[in-house]
């Protein structure tokens, strides 16, 4: 049996390495086709220390950095080769390739870098964080009420762009000795100012339901994921019914740790695929796209796990479900939106369609809807949180010269 363990694993490993080779020699010819990079340019810095396996993290902050660049120039350190791949390919980002520490000397060399923002806590972040002269800020990959929300690890960086009072009020309550009036600014979410995009179908008189699933997670206490639990039956009764267009987008990380939720969600991408060849009207949707905008602001009613896919709704003000966790270990914070939210129960989800319906012609839980979004995200006016980012990044770029200043004066 230990063979047969050790044989997978040396499989496994062989074809990381192979993966990884191309991706390296692929990079090398994308930066080969590039012109240099201008020296002493680029003001603000991201860090990406991931694979192309955790892209989805960068991908949300594409649109929002691809604006702050207009008034700050952006660039992105990528520390792995599939990575930096998929940023030069994707992001419309100025991309620089740092696989080694000295390659991120190099690079501070040649290039100021007031501000570095960081969208996860990669253990790696500190190799760059090692490097003082410059704020290092962390602005997350999202918002939401789970665990990782209120990290220890926050207090590392100079800063922290949280979402809003909701944020500020989960670190307070979490974190001893955290200030978080000094190391927190609230900016909204600058994503929602660019949920844009079409649909693959033309809009009728199906209710589309927005089904957004997020992996199973990697330790019990952050096990939130759906698929396998409420997934099948949920999809399963609302492809029936003839009157629902689903758009099914399950976290990219699906089944990683755990075969049978990967089995699940492959189940689900079937009954999809053989719904359409049925009903070619149906237009059902497999969402792999690598951008989110119309998913989260045309469907009727979205379901959701406990991640940052439901705060993403809630900043819309549009009718929203929770699946609740069967997991007993899951943590879930319901002293937020979680306490008031609609739950979904495992029990009702072969009759998702009349607990939809309920949920969508409720009037007072859309009115909390808009009550829990400013609590979460502040004003969502169209361009205010882009505005707010803006603005903590010109803060943070006058506090930058101000200790130039001091340091020049000492």
């Amino acid at each position: 049996m230990q063979l047969v363990k050790d044989g997978k694993r040396a499989v496994r490993l062989a074809k990381r390495v192979l993966k990884g080779r191309r991706a390296f020699f692929e990079l090398r010819d994308l930066l080969a086709d590039r012109a240099p990079l201008p020296e002493q340019h680029f003001r603000v810095g991201v860090y990406f220390a991931d694979s192309d396996v955790n892209i989805y993290q960068m991908r949300q902050w594409y649109a929002p950095l691809q604006e702050l660049s207009k008034r700050w120039p952006v660039l992105v350190l990528a520390r792995n080769a599939a990575g930096a791949r998929q940023l030069i390919r994707e992001s419309g980002l100025a991309v620089s390739f740092v696989p080694k520490v000295t390659d991120l000397e190099r690079v501070l060399e040649e290039q100021q870098l007031d501000v570095v923002l960081y969208v996860n806590q990669n253990t790696r972040n500190f190799q760059m964080m090692r490097y003082g002269s410059r704020w290092h800020v962390f602005v997350n990959h999202g918002e939401s009420d789970k665990m990782y929300m209120t990290s220890n690890q926050h207090k590392c960086y100079d800063l922290a762009l949280v979402a809003g009072d909701a944020a500020r009020a989960r670190l307070s309550n979490a974190l001893w000795d955290y200030d978080v009036e000094r190391r927190t600014m609230a900016i909204g979410r600058p994503q929602t100012d660019h949920l844009s995009g079409k649909p693959p179908f033309v809009p009728d008189e199906r209710t589309v339901v927005f089904y957004a699933p997020t992996w199973e997670g990697d330790r019990p206490a952050a096990c939130y994921g759906s698929v396998a639990t409420h997934g099948e039956a949920l999809v399963r009764g609302l492809l029936d019914t003839g009157r629902h267009r689903v758009v099914y987008r399950p976290h990219p990380r699906s089944g990683v740790v755990d075969p049978e939720f990967g089995a699940a969600n492959k189940r689900i991408i079937e009954m999809i695929t053989e719904a359409n060849e049925r009903d070619p009207q149906a237009h059902h949707v497999y969402d792999q796209s690598p951008s989110l905008g119309w998913q989260l602001s045309l469907p009727d009613v979205a379901i959701c796990d406990i991640s940052a896919m439901v705060y993403d709704r809630l900043a819309t003000g549009k009718p929203l479900m929770v699946t609740r966790p069967v997991a007993p270990e899951a943590s879930v914070d319901e002293n937020g939106y979680l306490s008031v939210c609609e739950w979904l129960e495992v029990a009702d989800s072969a009759d998702s369609a009349s607990v939809l319906d309920r949920v969508i012609g409720d009037d007072d839980a859309r009115e909390r809807l808009v009550t829990w979004s400013q609590h979460y995200f502040g004003d969502t006016t169209p361009g205010s949180p882009t505005k707010r980012f803006h603005d903590a990044i010109d803060t943070l770029m006058e506090r930058a010269e101000q200790q130039r200043g001091i340091k020049a004066e000492a």
